[in-house]
């Protein structure tokens, strides 16, 4: 094995690693032959010195090949994900992958937790009592045939390498590097046995990658790989500049993907853009797996199969299948959501033009909904629910969100504090700005 020191250190100076030495390198992560602290130093040198093509296809197979990949060929049916770049607010898993397996394709779901600021689909999830997210292959296998969709996490078996290198990326500073991004998703979704693959890559204040350039770059690295690796895939660029949808935290989101997947409209509360871009993002997924004609036929059959209800039916059999209450999801007032509320409102009068996305995901991360250490558990029962979108007229004092707090005995929150740090990421001003569009482009 090449010595761990070494590779650090040539990476440290800028040059090109071999294959073999990232193969040995995320070998020893793998088996614990390489301390957390040397995983760390190899990590920060690759966000600061970058990563050739070949460099990152080599990370990519090391961390495929680390652990076992799944075999889904005796599934009937073509296998389309998505996988989202990550943003705040953002649960379209929930909804798509009940509706995509309601379209006719088989949607197996490798999914990740909070990573920074933004949520994650396994904590959303876990809010629903009893959902089981730790599937054997088997169980895996059996609720992809009889469902349609499967959503689990990643098992001790799958790309070992990349869960431990995910977990300190998240507390160490090394989240936005495209290298370690391209890696982490495609060794996951390599590994879970999908045909092809949809990516979802977000630009914005809530991404990871706030300019249209840095998330075409993304974009593009993750293409290249793909296609050296035989993954039939596309992406969209989308916009995050302001959280998707109307609710920030993992049982309020749970709460909203259920009013879209029944159809339900809530007073004052828009989720117009998330459902659109489940809808767009689910014809791709239709149209890349052949299974319709055309892009325009498969957004026709995606907005039918969420109208007629049955991304609901499906959506009620994965939650059984994979252990969930019923209870909660048809009647989501008994999903685990705080009582205690406070309202946050416009510091003066004027348009809402802009929104500091990231900072309010940091705001859920201190309210517990997120995690500041990997070992940090998730308080599924806080977050917020924004009254207002982008563009909207306010008055002062006019409500922007209801924030749901922590229990009183949870801790040593400051209200007042993050009220001041929210007021912060709204800009309000006299003149309305145009709101980015959904949907920049396709790559």
């Amino acid at each position: 094995m090449t010595s761990p020191a070494w590779i650090i250190q040539k990476k440290r100076d800028g040059k090109e690693l071999s294959e073999k030495e990232i193969r040995d390198f995320i070998a020893g992560v793998a088996s614990g032959q390489v301390p957390d602290y040397q995983a760390t130093a190899l990590l920060m040198a690759i966000f600061f010195r970058g990563m050739t093509l070949d460099e990152t296809v080599a990370l990519t197979r090391a961390m495929l090949e680390s652990g076992q990949r799944y075999d889904l060929s005796d599934v009937p049916g073509v296998k389309v994900d998505k996988h989202s770049t990550g943003g705040v607010g953002d649960k379209v898993s929930l909804i798509l992958a009940p509706l995509a397996a309601a379209c006719g394709i088989k949607v197996p779901m490798m999914s990740g937790r909070g990573l920074g600021h933004s949520g994650g689909t396994l904590d959303k999830l876990e809010s629903i009592q009893g959902f089981n997210v730790r599937l054997s292959f088997d169980q895996f296998k059996d609720v992809l045939a009889r469902v349609g969709c499967a959503m689990i996490g990643q098992s001790e078996t799958i790309a070992p390498a990349d869960k431990k290198l995910y977990s300190l990326r998240d507390v160490t500073g090394t989240v936005e590097c495209i290298p370690l991004i391209v890696a982490s998703i495609l060794s996951k979704k390599l590994a879970e046995g999908t045909d092809a693959l949809v990516l979802d890559v977000k630009v914005g204040s809530g991404a990871f990658m706030k300019t249209k350039d840095q998330a075409r770059k993304l974009a593009r690295g993750l293409i290249q790989v793909t296609r050296k690796m035989n993954l039939p895939c596309r992406a969209l660029l989308t916009d995050m500049s302001q959280p998707l949808g109307y609710a920030v935290g993992n049982s309020l989101e749970v709460l909203e993907s259920v009013a879209v997947l029944r159809n339900r409209k809530q007073k004052d509360l828009s989720s117009a853009d998330l459902r659109e871009l489940t809808i767009q993002l689910c014809a791709h997924m239709l149209d890349l797996g052949k299974a319709t004609r055309n892009l325009n036929e498969a957004r026709k059959l995606a907005q039918k199969k969420l109208n007629d209800g049955s991304a609901w039916d499906v959506f009620e059999k994965l939650v059984e299948a994979q252990s969930g209450s019923l209870q909660q999801i048809r009647e989501p007032s008994t999903l685990n959501i705080s009582p205690r509320t406070v309202t946050w409102g416009a510091r003066k009068r004027g348009y809402l033009t802009r929104m500091d996305t990231e900072a309010i995901g940091r705001i859920l991360v201190e309210l517990g909904g997120g995690r500041k250490k990997a070992s940090d558990a998730v308080d599924p029962s806080v977050g917020l629910i924004f009254h207002k979108k982008l563009g909207a007229k306010l008055s002062a004092g006019e409500p922007i969100a209801t924030v749901h707090l922590p229990a009183e005995t949870a801790g040593t929150i400051d209200p007042a504090t993050l009220q001041a740090r929210f007021d912060e990421a709204m800009e309000i001003t006299g003149a309305r700005k145009p709101v980015p569009k959904l949907i920049f482009e396709q790559l």
